[in-house]
């Protein structure tokens, strides 16, 4: 049995946005990064604890491993409810909350598999360059239709932030990067700009995620 959660990830990964749960949340966590300037499937850490060689990879207190961000979100909300950061059971924004937290992994984040080494699908620079337009194409598309379903207040299901409104954050900040994003979800684009200026984030994001020159795209 472990004292915490063990979090496998690097900077600006995917595994930012379980950290920044974990942060709200108050719940300490031990990080384990991988090796730096080396993708995933390189670091024989992860390999061996995740075959699938991606992150975030979150080892619980009780030794099991859980996968895949959108699971570690939806289980991480389960076991801390008093931070209120996903509707409850039985909350009107229930189903809305379910089918954004799918989609955005199904959708958008499947597209970073391809797009980090797009060689794994094209054979050549010229076919690699088609896979990133198209792959970048594809997203902002996604940000786009979302965007058109979505009607966010001060957040994108009501007035307080949850895990939702996290994922949505890290990911955008992606490419095709914020300009874009910020072109194609308009409404989204509020509500993510309220979530990087969190004070409760901010050291987080500085250590993790740093508004550097530039970011925006």
């Amino acid at each position: 049995m472990a004292d915490g959660y063990v979090l496998y990830g690097a900077p600006g990964w995917g595994s930012t946005v379980v950290e920044a749960a974990l942060t709200l949340m108050g719940q300490a966590y031990q990080r384990v990064d991988l090796k730096e300037g080396v993708f995933a499937h390189e670091d024989p850490r992860l390999v061996k604890l995740n075959p699938l060689a991606q992150v975030p990879a979150l080892v619980l207190p009780s030794g099991e491993l859980m996968t895949e961000s959108a699971a570690i979100l939806l289980w991480l909300t389960e076991q801390h409810p008093e931070a209120g950061l996903a509707p409850a059971p039985g909350d009107p924004a229930r189903a809305q909350f379910l089918r954004w937290m799918a989609y955005i992994p199904a959708q958008i984040y499947s597209m970073y598999w391809v797009r980090d080494i797009p060689s794994r699908l094209a054979e050549g620079p010229a076919a690699e360059e088609v896979i990133k337009a198209r792959t970048a194409g594809r997203i902002a598309d996604c940000w786009r239709m979302m965007d058109g379903q979505v009607s966010p207040q001060t957040y994108l299901l009501g007035d307080r932030l949850g895990v939702l409104d996290l994922y949505v954050t890290v990911v955008s900040r992606w490419t095709p990067r914020r300009r874009r994003f910020y072109a194609v979800a308009p409404k989204m684009a509020e509500v993510v700009r309220r979530v990087d200026a969190d004070p409760r984030l901010a050291g987080l994001w500085a250590e993790r995620f740093p508004f550097e020159d530039g970011w925006e795209g």
